[in-house]
């Protein structure tokens, strides 16, 4: 069967109602989180309770896997994530660190080294620096338009913009500025 882009409702007496496709999705709106998405943020939220709560990477990847992924928390939903992805970003932030943490402090303005820095940031830089040092396969805008967009989930202010500028400093640093942003034909 072969998709069209049209959902097609087929009630129990036989009645066949075709809904239109979804309009464009406006550009000023946030984008809805998919799986790897989703994975990104609870990856964010485990390094976050490593770092502060000085919790172990096994605790932490059995307690994320038990209870925060996809499953609805003290009145909050989250979102159906990718688990073996969201393993790979902690479990890979962890075994990566100390190549991880020169390259972000290298991108940080001087008067802001790493350790000075938000906890929260620094859980924000430490997973997307893993995913352009380690992670050829994803293209470098993804990793960073997502993790942008994890800022957004916990700051309004200037912070998703210097997440961006330190983000595509590591990319450049990295080699992977002149990605292609299509694949080519």
């Amino acid at each position: 069967m072969q998709e069209t882009g049209i959902l097609l409702l087929i009630p129990s007496d036989g009645t066949t109602f075709s809904m239109p496709q979804a309009k464009p999705r406006d550009p000023s709106t946030p984008r809805p989180a998919n799986q790897r998405g989703a994975a990104r943020l609870a990856a964010v939220q485990a390094l976050y309770q490593m770092d502060v709560g000085r919790q172990t990477l096994e605790d932490t990847l059995s307690q994320f896997s038990a209870v925060h992924l996809g499953r609805e928390i003290e009145g909050e939903e989250y979102l159906p994530a990718d688990a073996d992805f969201f393993r790979q970003i902690v479990s890979g932030v962890t075994r990566s660190q100390l190549e991880i943490d020169p390259a972000v402090d290298t991108a940080l303005a001087d008067s802001w080294p790493m350790g000075r820095i938000d906890a929260t940031l620094r859980a924000i830089l430490r997973a997307a620096a893993f995913e352009l040092l380690k992670r050829k396969d994803i293209p470098s805008r993804v990793v960073i338009t997502e993790y942008v967009d994890v800022a957004k989930a916990f700051y309004e202010d200037d912070a998703p913009k210097m997440v961006n500028g330190v983000l595509d400093q590591v990319a450049k640093t990295a080699g992977r500025d002149n990605e292609p942003t299509k694949p080519a034909k």
